[in-house]
């Protein structure tokens, strides 16, 4: 079994820049990206830990929150959040939120859509 996120969009060339960035992801099958009527692409992690991320293009906006965002967990939520904004995420938190042992960030990316960079848990 293996898990894809699908992540519906209205410009996929800048989700995609900004998502293989942030993600530190590869684009695959970037030889057809130029097809006019193309509406899938895909970004996946170069080692294969993480889920593969398709980037789907659809005509509306988003209108409201996300019922379900991506967390990115990263030994340093603030550098990763500070890279973010200057790749064209939001910040949605001026400070980190603290809770049951852990701290994120919340971010919106280009087009609105909600993730977070959550430190690292290192239960015993």
């Amino acid at each position: 079994m293996h898990i894809e996120l699908t992540l519906d969009v209205n410009d996929p060339e800048t989700m995609i820049g900004f998502w293989s960035q942030v993600l530190r992801y590869d684009v695959l099958d970037h030889g057809r990206y130029d097809e006019p009527d193309r509406i899938y692409w895909m970004i996946a992690d170069p080692e294969g830990r993480g889920p593969r991320l398709v980037i789907q293009r659809v005509p509306e906006p988003v209108t409201c929150k996300t019922r379900v965002h991506i967390d990115v967990h990263v030994p340093d939520i603030e550098a990763e959040a500070q890279r973010a904004v200057s790749l064209g995420a939001t910040r949605v938190d001026a400070s980190p939120i603290e809770e049951v042992g852990a701290a994120w960030i919340r971010l919106t990316d280009p087009e609105g859509n909600l993730f977070c960079f959550v430190s690292e848990r290192h239960d015993t």
